[in-house]
């Protein structure tokens, strides 16, 4: 669930098909925070407006006890991220990988 910009989630600890997929990253592209289901990618979109509408810093914390998911919370976000800027270049929603993303991710 979110509350405002704050996004409270569960580690189901199983992957559930579909819900991190390029497909998900091009949906939650299209809106704006509060507009579909509560989703880190949601969040993330909300902070790549705000750098270039407002032109401000952005900051996101994840915070959570050992094991909760916090590392692929990461991840997910940078992928998130990396798939937005690749978009904003004019790169097809099927080629958003770049070098760049998979060596920030590999980091």
């Amino acid at each position: 669930t979110n509350i405002g910009s704050i996004l409270a989630s569960v580690n189901p600890y199983k992957p559930i098909p579909g819900l991190y997929s390029v497909d998900a990253i091009d949906l939650y592209r299209q809106h704006r925070l509060g507009e579909l289901p509560p989703h880190i990618f949601a969040t993330a979109n909300e902070c790549y407006c705000c750098l270039w509408k407002r032109h401000d810093s952005q900051c996101v914390l994840i915070s959570g006890e050992s094991g909760e998911g916090k590392t692929e919370s990461t991840k997910l976000l940078l992928k998130f991220l990396s798939a937005m800027s690749q978009t904003s270049l004019g790169a097809p929603v099927s080629e958003k990988s770049t070098h760049v993303e998979e060596a920030i991710l590999e980091s």
